[in-house]
């Protein structure tokens, strides 16, 4: 039935920070980004892919805005703005990876699942919402919204100005997990999980969404995890992962335990937003597994002896 690879892309597959997002962009990257997955594809493996959706769903946060100035429309909430996230982009990297897959002869199915992902509803991170979403507004604006719709707002660190914060609970549950890890088994490539997936919460066997955004790395960790994947990629825009990033002290490193991970995590070594939940994901799946998580660039995914390997404490 073959092995499983889980690959967790970034945000920046479909949409780079020098874009201004148009659906050509989008496609064209997306191209790109699918074509990498080809090595994985013709080694045997039966691929599942996750994705981030920050530029995207910062987009239509921005749609929702301008809709309910203009036109009194009302605004959707986070879970609900992450769903159309998630079809849009799974819509977007579908048609590509069909495109990529005729051009090379290779006669797979692709699906896309809209996925919501479990959390608990006491997770502390919901008493200290500290995740930005959406756009920057001035101080008039952003008590106006305060006033309006509530939730918590907070300076931008490099003072753009107000952005809307929410909670980013860790995720303990794929729904559909199982389906997944069934279609992967029988040869389909699966898009799921798309950013950090869809926050719900269960109370008394029934779901409901909450206002939060779950980190994509660690949504993508769970998943591996529990679908018993064989490998776990994590997908970056550097070939492996560095101590002293970027300064002349820069080291490399080709091999990492968990332990050694998180002692490098404990002394900043990693950045958040960047590399630090990565790590935290390998660790992860490394640790539940005591199998090895890859983090790399695109460019190198599949290839042997490619990425910092991460693999479970001896």
């Amino acid at each position: 039935m073959g092995k499983i690879a889980v690959v967790a892309f970034g945000g920046n597959a479909l949409l780079r920070g020098d874009q201004k997002g148009t659906i050509n962009e989008q496609r064209a990257n997306a191209k790109e980004t699918c074509e990498k997955l080809l090595l994985l594809i013709k080694r045997g493996y039966n691929v599942v892919l996750t994705h981030g959706n920050g530029p995207q769903v910062g987009n239509i946060l921005l749609a929702n805005s301008a809709g309910n100035k203009v036109y009194g429309l009302p605004d959707m909430p986070m879970d609900v703005c992450g769903a159309y996230s998630q079809g849009f982009i799974g819509y977007v990297l579908e048609q590509q990876l069909r495109n990529t897959l005729a051009e090379n002869n290779i006669n797979k199915n692709v699906v896309t699942i809209v996925t919501q992902v479990v959390v608990d509803k006491d997770d502390e991170a919901f008493k200290k919402p500290t995740k930005p979403v959406g756009p920057f507004y001035d101080e008039q604006s952003y008590k106006k919204m305060l006033e309006e719709q509530g939730g918590t707002y907070a300076m931008d660190p490099r003072g753009r100005g107000w952005r809307k914060v929410v909670a980013s609970p860790k995720p303990l549950m794929i729904v559909n997990q199982e389906v997944i890890r069934q279609l992967a088994l029988e040869g389909n490539i699966v898009i799921a999980s798309g950013g950090g997936g869809i926050p719900v919460v269960s109370e008394n066997g029934f779901f409901r969404g909450v206002e939060a955004v779950i980190d994509k790395d660690l949504a993508s960790a769970v998943l591996a995890k529990n679908i018993n994947a064989d490998q776990f990629c994590i997908l970056t825009d550097v070939p492996k992962v560095c101590l002293h990033f970027n300064t002349p002290e820069q080291i490399t490193l080709n091999n990492l335990t968990t332990q050694e991970a998180k002692q490098y995590l404990n002394e900043g070594h990693f950045a958040e937003g960047s590399m630090a939940p990565k790590v935290r994901a390998a660790i992860i799946f490394a640790e539940n597994t005591g199998k090895e998580a890859i983090i790399t660039s695109p460019e190198t995914v599949g290839l042997e002896n490619s990425g910092t390997i991460i693999s479970n404490s001896k």
